[in-house]
């Protein structure tokens, strides 16, 4: 299937989906996001993908939203978009699969939004990292102020939402936005040799990983231990829970399902 602001391919379980409006440093717009949510439906639906990053092409990962369309915004057509940008990054969260944020420039605003939505923010050095809304009299509307709060704390997420403040790569992995850094030259090269790495484990276990961590992460923690031992015990479903211990004794690589 052919998309109109997006590049989609699928290699050896490992999709890459690259926001492709370099011209416009890949800002989003209804349609994009409408793109998004179908390739997203679609890889849920591919047993064959173990792996999903996103990236952008040309100097940015996603610059923002499309600003021109705001000039015709009343409330109600504010609320469709938020809602729209809600969607997708909801889908990106709750997709069974590991997905991989390659930030190779700039991502502000909703780029920003989006890269918090994947489970692993990679930047390269190049990249940079900002909810500058405030600068435009608004504010994030696609998550921006409850995920930032979650991954780097309240008083931060507020510092840099009330300031509109953009950080560079190094600066996001010190607050834990970003879970490394890698060099311009090697960046795509860095984030696929990790997602070869996460496409040969057990697929269950990687889904039972991410569900954990995310259903966990506000409850209090005798319940969220409750439910890493349900998901623990619930491994043990699958041929790759004897299989991994079998490999690890007999010191070889393991053939996950």
């Amino acid at each position: 299937m052919s998309y109109k602001t997006l590049l989609f391919t699928n290699e050896d379980g490992i999709a890459t989906l690259t926001f492709n409006r370099p011209e416009k440093l890949n800002a989003l717009n209804a349609e994009t996001m409408a793109e998004v949510a179908a390739v997203l439906d679609q890889t849920a639906q591919n047993p064959e993908i173990r792996v999903l990053l996103m990236t952008g092409q040309g100097r940015a990962f996603i610059a923002g939203a499309d600003i021109n369309v705001f000039l015709k915004f009343d409330p109600l057509a504010a609320r469709q978009f938020a809602d729209a940008g809600q969607v997708v990054a909801s889908k990106l969260e709750q997709l069974p699969i590991p997905v991989v944020a390659c930030v190779n420039g700039f991502a502000l605003g909703g780029g920003c939004e989006m890269a918090m939505a994947c489970d692993i923010i990679y930047a390269s050095e190049e990249a940079r990292f900002g909810q500058p809304e405030i600068n435009l009299g608004i504010i994030p509307g696609f998550g921006g102020t409850q995920r930032l709060a979650r991954l780097v704390g309240k008083g931060l997420a507020k510092e840099l939402c009330l300031t509109g403040r953009i950080i560079d790569a190094a600066e996001a992995r010190t607050i834990g936005l970003a879970a490394r850094v890698f060099p311009a030259a090697s960046f795509m090269e860095e984030c696929l040799k990790v997602a070869r790495g996460l496409a040969a484990k057990g697929r269950l276990s990687l889904r039972a990983v991410k569900q954990t961590i995310d259903r966990g992460f506000d409850l209090d923690l005798k319940n969220a231990c409750a439910l890493e031992a349900d998901a623990f015990a619930l491994c043990f479903a699958s041929p790759d829970a004897k299989e991994g211990a079998a490999a690890f004794l007999e010191k070889r690589q393991p053939r996950f399902l």
